[in-house]
């Protein structure tokens, strides 16, 4: 029987969500709790993979299970093994052809910066920008990067084909948080921390439009700051 799972972890605990030798990985503990419930090895795949220091509210895995056990149950027994910074949000069953990643029709990520004064509570959660940013130059900024486009100088590693859609990206302020919200059906690999910080370049008039669109256009390969991870989280996938 194969199962969707819809889990949350806090990605400062991890070393990103893939499998590591180290054991460190978000997959690590979702397939050490199965195969332990299964009595044998559980193969975990997830809606994608984010990099240490990310954060899920809603990353999406599929795993079979030999064993017969109700949806609910499943749910409340993962809960009860797993370590505390991973939790299963709902469990359902899946047609055996189901793929957590292949099936995606869209993902939603959210950036988070804090603007105001130190604070240690949020060092993990945000990426604390005390620093004066045009909002309205930032939002024109966004409206590039919708659509399909080669973003190849947005992202990180070697690819065979960089093209990508961005459905919408929103920016909005409220008190001493700037959260930017990106829809879209792939994003690869830093690929939305490096969206975030062009845009921030331009919140700071450290980069024009003009800059943006040669490098989108591929006619320079001007590099912008790619911000950390910490700020970063999954909050959606839809199938």
């Amino acid at each position: 029987m194969r199962y969707l799972a819809r889990i949350s972890y806090d990605g400062s605990k991890f070393e990103g969500f893939q499998r590591l030798p180290n054991g460190k990985g978000v997959q690590n503990e979702l397939e050490r709790v199965l195969s332990e419930l299964s009595k044998t090895f559980v193969e975990v795949k997830g809606a994608g993979r984010t990099d240490a220091g990310v954060h899920a509210l809603d990353q999406c895995v599929h795993f079979d299970l030999d064993i017969q056990i109700e949806e609910e149950k499943l749910k409340y027994v993962l809960n009860r093994l797993l370590c505390p910074y991973v939790s299963v949000n709902s469990v359902e069953k899946v047609s055996p052809s189901f793929h957590a990643r292949h099936d995606v029709k869209e993902k939603t990520y959210v950036y988070q910066i804090y603007t105001g004064e130190k604070n240690p509570f949020l060092e993990d959660y945000a990426y604390s920008f005390p620093y004066d940013l045009d909002i309205n130059k930032m939002k024109e900024c966004s409206k590039v990067f919708l659509g399909m486009h080669d973003f190849r100088n947005f992202v990180s590693g070697e690819r065979e084909d960089y093209r990508s859609v961005i459905d919408d990206i929103t920016i909005t302020k409220e008190e001493k948080f700037i959260c930017f919200t990106f829809k879209g059906k792939g994003f690869y690999r830093y690929m939305v921390r490096s969206l975030v910080g062009a845009i921030v370049d331009v919140g700071l008039n450290k980069a024009s439009l003009e800059d943006i669109k040669n490098a989108l256009d591929l006619k320079s390969s001007k590099i912008f700051r790619v911000v950390p991870s910490q700020g970063l989280y999954l909050v959606k996938v839809r199938y």
